[in-house]
């Protein structure tokens, strides 16, 4: 991801292969991901033309995903819809007042790896 983010700068979007961890998933129908990587931060994940859906019991498991990234400010409303998804307490939904500038994926195809048993 932290090289994805380099190939991003001066440029609106960038077509890419990227593997991350997920963090987050919708947990109404698993229609999205949030991915978190110690150098790029945080990107948030939708699937494209809401083709397919992830498993949502996947958090802590990591993907190879191809699409496209790019920036995007997402708007309170769909913040509020987003958190709602994920199952966040009517409080941590209520303390969202603020749009946010977010790192965005647009995936066209996942793979999800193998979990590591150890």
């Amino acid at each position: 991801m932290s090289e994805m983010v380099g190939k991003l700068q001066g440029v609106d979007s960038v077509q890419v292969k990227v593997k991350g961890k997920v963090e987050s998933v919708c947990q109404v129908k698993g229609c999205w991901v949030n991915l978190h990587d110690e150098q790029a931060g945080d990107m948030f994940v939708k699937f494209k033309d809401y083709g397919f859906f992830l498993p949502k019991d996947i958090a802590g498991r990591e993907v190879v995903m191809e699409g496209y990234a790019f920036r995007e400010t997402t708007s309170v409303e769909d913040l509020k819809h987003y958190a709602e998804d994920e199952g966040k307490s009517k409080e941590e939904i209520e303390a969202i007042t603020q749009p946010k500038e977010e790192l965005k994926f647009m995936a066209s195809g996942v793979v999800l790896l193998p979990e590591n048993k150890q």
